[in-house]
């Protein structure tokens, strides 16, 4: 029998705890154990705060990263955060120790800014709005993080002097291992054998996020296989299936054209130069140096974001459907990072598009 994985918690989940603690010793209350915050799935998440105080003017609250039993770089680290009042009614984020700070363009945070990407910025807003609306500074740190992120991409792709804050949905959820590789199989199976002819494969949470928003599919029909591309199309090819949609943003997806099967960051290369090279014969002009593809995208106008969407995809389902035995039609549906649809191929006629 297999052992079922337990879930962890991002490091902006951890960070958005700590900065509504560190926001109710700032207005005086009572530190508490455990906070609970408001996740991006509309639910709430009680976490444990091992140490909170007063630094002067300012307070903070600490807590232990609990990454579940995903072989995560930062589990078991410390996540620290601090909390100033500041002028006017924003919250504003500072990188303290162990956290980095952008310095290329092509990022979601611009240049000059804290490592702290969206979702988890609006998570501790989230969690701070809950105990007060005053102006305040929330600096996130994590100490060790300058170490740590030297075992990350974070130096090459522009994030110097420590980690980056990532999450979208405020859990971690373990991939990579036997136990999630026969869950995804058995997703698969009983999908199938309740009828569908036509799934869709994701990345994750932003893939899933962007295709339900879009079309009109049951939850049943839709498996988030990670990085594991290789292993769900080949168990794909045993089934009798009619079409497959492959959905998600290109960063993550382009790597399947170059023939990168499991596309961890550690087991493929980065898709960057692939889709620049692609964005540069489509456009006949030369780009800017930039290490992600959503810096790529973001130089080109919104005519031929929309041109290299769709011959992008087109690579894509060319070699899934090379990679896939059964025959079956494969679609490709590219979305950014905020679940826009930037473009695709294939016939999306199997998954009625919403009327929006």
């Amino acid at each position: 029998m297999t052992k079922t994985l337990r879930q962890g918690l991002t490091t902006g989940s951890c960070a958005a705890a700590c900065a509504k603690e560190a926001v109710m010793v700032l207005s005086g209350q009572d530190a508490p154990k455990s906070v609970k915050i408001p996740m991006p799935d509309g639910g709430r998440e009680e976490i444990y705060i091992k140490r909170a105080g007063i630094d002067g003017a300012r307070a903070f609250a600490e807590t232990i990263k609990d990454a579940g039993d995903d072989p995560d770089v930062t589990h078991g680290t410390i996540v620290r955060v601090f909390a100033e009042w500041a002028d006017g009614a924003d919250v504003f984020f500072a990188a303290g120790e162990g956290v980095g700070v952008v310095t290329k363009k092509g990022l979601q945070i611009p240049p000059g800014e804290p490592a702290i990407n969206p979702a988890p910025r609006k998570m501790i807003i989230d969690a701070v709005r809950e105990v007060s609306g005053r102006g305040v500074l929330i600096t996130v740190s994590i100490p060790g993080g300058d170490e740590i992120a030297k075992k990350t991409f974070n130096p090459r792709l522009g994030v110097e002097g420590g980690l980056s804050v990532l999450g979208t949905s405020g859990r971690v959820r373990p991939y990579s291992h036997p136990a999630i590789i026969e869950s995804l199989k058995c997703a698969l199976n009983v999908a199938v054998a309740n009828g569908v002819a036509s799934p869709v494969f994701t990345a994750g949470n932003i893939g899933t996020r962007s295709v339900t928003g879009m079309f009109d599919v049951e939850k049943e029909r839709v498996i988030e296989v990670s990085n594991e591309w290789g292993v769900m199309l080949d168990f794909a090819s045993s089934h009798p299936l009619k079409s497959l949609l492959v959905a998600g943003h290109p960063g993550k997806l382009a790597k399947l054209a170059e023939g990168w099967w499991n596309t961890h960051s550690s087991k493929s290369g980065n898709a960057a130069p692939f889709t620049a090279a692609l964005a540069e014969k489509i456009t006949g002009r030369k780009l800017d140096v930039i290490d992600t593809v959503e810096g790529v995208f973001a130089q080109l106008s919104d005519e031929d974001k929309e041109k290299m969407a769709d011959e992008l995809a087109a690579l894509i389902s060319k070699a899934v459907s090379g990679k896939l035995k059964n025959g079956a039609a494969v679609a490709v549906a590219l979305f950014d990072m905020q679940g826009n649809y930037l473009g695709g191929c294939g016939d999306m006629s199997e998954w009625r598009r919403k009327n929006v």
